[in-house]
């Protein structure tokens, strides 16, 4: 017999409960405008920390359209502030706003059916 004694599985969350948190915090930090930042870097940290146990299943492709989302919004969202200052740069933030809510609710309604999300 062995002597470690495991946890039950009911007492982890599911990974797809980790999913919806990971896509309230992100939705919460973005649609705050940055107010609730904070709630955004969790989001990214959770998805970081889940990526390995998410391996071969559907959630691994949740965690990493999350991820890809944080990475480009970030990337257009600092090229679209650079460009404000040539007065450009505010449609390249309102194309960012739109894709990035385009791509939340796209995942969340995705995750909810318990569907895999392509890339």
């Amino acid at each position: 017999m062995s002597d470690v004694q495991s946890t039950p599985p009911s007492s982890h969350p599911s990974l797809k409960t980790v999913c919806l948190a990971a896509y309230g915090l992100f939705a919460l930090g973005f649609l705050t405008s940055g107010v609730f930042a904070f709630a955004t870097l969790a989001a990214v940290i959770i998805v970081y920390v889940k990526r390995p146990d998410a391996a071969g299943t559907i959630y691994a492709s949740h965690l990493d359209w999350l991820m890809s989302t944080f990475l480009w919004s970030l990337l257009w969202l600092v090229l679209s502030f650079l460009l404000t200052f040539i007065l450009i740069g505010w449609l390249g933030v309102i194309a960012t706003v739109v894709w990035v809510l385009y791509r939340l609710i796209k995942g969340f309604l995705m995750l909810v059916d318990t569907k895999p999300i392509g890339i």
